[in-house]
């Protein structure tokens, strides 16, 4: 194929980034919890977190057992646009579904999830065959829509107010016009099918044996520890390696994910046990996760992935790992005052971005950057196995008013396995 038939790389990233702004919404979840609680819907902390914790494992579960193959098959551009079309059709169906607790967890945890299934894996296998010079900044651009997505779509809801800043004056989002959670589940659906599908009409591999200008495959030598050297999922799955860099998304992704789904509900507990007002908790949490969580959880993505580049993505992990549960412990005894309340979210969720960037890459250093679209989804089954896991952890502490014990345990954890990332170092292949 002549270079003026190949499509232009960077339109491949814009292409990924619109994609993850939309399949993002699954975090913002938290601008839904809260009044989920209360009439007309009354559901339980616990039952909230299980619409979301359904989503994250359907999610993975999707993503790994049809997403990976499929795209493989067909090209990511099928089967993007199908998720889009999926993740949208959830959302207006939970709309339509009312107060309905069976109709929202199966409109927003299954279709929603699934649809998000199929497209996340796919500007993620399609741009790491296009920069194979810098796939961890291009993973962490890839995914860095997801994290930033999550902004968007909170503060829709309730005005892009971030502490004393108010870029809409006068304006209180969709809630504060009067709209239902039911209405806005209608409208999200409809936009993430239209933007979804806009951005997979870009979603292209590049022809057979292309390679950046300029830049050579890495000698034999580098080969094992730079994507060089392939694996199939069997002979990935039978690796040490493999089962390091699962239990550590695991714990990072339970962390992460916990703290996502119960920021707002732990927040305003944590605050008015403090003395402060139930109003301005309720403003303070909107802008922890809203601004500082889902801002630094898309910068986090593009930053870390960016440091594995340079320092190896071995060393990135561990040092991200330790820093992550260090902060959850912190987070417990922190999170009742204002600037404690940011400071966590910040810095928890920068980490956590991190962890999709990194993983992703080093999937494929060490199993091979030709079959990461089939290999780095059963990495990422460790992201649902973390979704089921933190938030109903989460959700069930905070119903007995004991969250101790859910920041506490998921901080020692990610410490534990950042020291056991430490033994990390390229497998050897060996064939089935």
């Amino acid at each position: 194929m002549s270079e003026q038939k190949v499509m232009n790389r960077w339109l491949v990233v814009v292409g990924g980034i619109l994609i993850q702004l939309c399949l993002g919404a699954i975090y913002a979840w938290s601008a839904f919890t809260k009044k989920l609680t209360v009439a007309p819907f009354e559901l339980t902390r616990t039952q909230t977190q299980v619409i979301f914790s359904v989503g994250l494992l359907t999610f993975a579960v999707v993503m790994a057992l049809i997403a990976g193959k499929w795209q493989k098959k067909v090209g990511p551009k099928i089967v993007a646009l199908t998720g889009g079309l999926v993740l949208g059709l959830g959302y207006v169906l939970a709309g339509l579904a009312g107060t309905s607790y069976l109709g929202i967890l199966v409109g927003v945890g299954i279709l929603g999830g699934a649809g998000i299934g199929l497209a996340y894996v796919c500007p993620i296998a399609a741009l790491v065959k296009w920069f194979p010079d810098k796939k961890g900044l291009i993973t962490g651009l890839a995914v860095a829509g997801f994290g930033f997505g999550a902004l968007i779509w909170v503060k829709l809801t309730a005005g892009f107010k971030f502490g004393p800043v108010d870029l809409t004056p006068g304006w209180n989002g969709l809630f504060g016009m009067g709209w239902t959670v039911s209405k806005v589940f209608i409208l999200y659906g409809i936009l993430f099918a239209v933007l979804v599908a806009l951005g997979a009409m870009v979603m292209v591999n590049p022809p057979d044996g292309w390679k950046p200008a300029g830049w050579e495959p890495p000698a034999a030598a580098k080969a094992a520890s730079t994507g060089g050297v392939d694996f199939s999922t069997m002979e990935m799955v039978r690796t040490s390696q493999y089962w390091v860099l699962f239990c550590t998304f695991l714990v990072g992704a339970t962390a992460g994910l916990m703290v996502i789904g119960v920021i707002k509900l732990f927040g305003i507990d944590a605050l008015t046990a403090n003395g402060i007002e139930t109003a301005k908790a309720d403003v303070m949490t909107g802008t922890a996760m809203g601004l500082f969580y889902a801002l630094l959880n898309g910068f986090g993505r593009i930053v870390w992935g960016s440091i594995s580049d340079k320092t190896g993505r071995k060393n990135a992990i561990v040092l991200m790992s330790l820093i992550q549960g260090a902060m959850m412990i912190a987070f417990y005894f922190i999170g009742g005052r204002e600037i404690g309340l940011y400071l966590g979210a910040a810095i928890i969720g920068f980490n956590f971005g991190g962890n999709f960037a990194l993983f992703p890459a080093a999937t494929a250093d060490y199993f091979g950057n030709k079959n990461v679209g089939t290999n780095y989804p059963w990495v990422f089954m460790s992201y649902g196995v973390g979704g089921l896991i933190g938030p109903i952890l989460g959700g069930a502490m905070g119903d007995a008013k004991a969250w101790i014990w859910a920041f506490i345990p998921a901080g020692i954890a990610c410490i534990v396995m950042g020291v056991v990332a430490m033994t990390l170092k390229p497998p050897e292949h060996k064939a089935a």
